[in-house]
């Protein structure tokens, strides 16, 4: 699949691109990428332990995460996967199905970091885990059934999670390659989370755009 050459389908995908490169941009520009990591970063040990002073409330910081990148490698990788992908979604799902799909997967990817390690003092950055959740309706809505079976159905859905395993084995592999050249830590279980978010919901939302249809 091309590149999208034509954006009218595909506004919000690039919306978020556009704003979150301008954030990194800027929190760059005035070297302030480490304070907003602790300040608007994903803490799970601030839900027991509290500390919003002078930082994003805590709600709200699954959200504020997808802004924040550690470097230009992490963004531009995030983005990419997300233009790829977000394109051909949107233009199925809507605008408003893939702004959605994009919200509620990166709760869904802090709520597994959260799970994983529920008092964890890294802030866990970066729009990986919405946008897994854009890979996951992508592989439901736009995945070749390579699985021999009966049931279409079935077959799909192993196809998907064939590909969340892939995606999830590269996750690691890219994460132990960080955390041993530069001691980054990759947030797997967000990205499982992100992902399984986006099967379930490719198709309900698929259904709310066309309800009225």
């Amino acid at each position: 699949m091309r590149l999208p050459d034509n954006w009218k389908n595909a506004r919000v995908t690039l919306a978020i691109a556009v704003v979150t490169a301008v954030v990194w941009l800027l929190l760059w520009l005035f070297q302030l990428n480490e304070w907003a990591a602790i300040g608007g970063g994903f803490l799970p040990a601030r839900l027991a332990y509290g500390g919003d002073e002078g930082m994003v409330p805590f709600w709200l910081t699954p959200l504020t995460a997808t802004l924040l990148h550690d470097g230009p490698v992490h963004l531009a990788f995030n983005l990419l996967i997300l233009v790829f992908c977000g394109r051909p979604v949107e233009s199925v799902l809507g605008p408003v199905g893939l702004a959605i799909l994009y919200l509620v997967g990166a709760y869904a990817a802090a709520a597994a970091h959260y799970a994983l390690d529920p008092l964890s003092v890294s802030p866990m950055i970066g729009a990986s885990g919405a946008v897994s959740a854009v890979i996951g309706a992508y592989a439901i809505l736009f995945g070749r059934n390579k699985v021999k079976i009966a049931n279409q159905r079935l077959a799909l859905w192993l196809n998907a999670l064939w590909l969340m395993a892939a995606w999830v084995a590269l996750q690691v592999i890219v994460g132990v390659g960080l955390t041993a050249t530069s001691g980054i830590r990759v947030a797997v279980a967000a990205h499982v989370g992100g992902f399984l978010v986006g099967l379930l919901l490719a198709n309900p939302l698929l259904l709310l755009r066309y309800r009225g249809a």
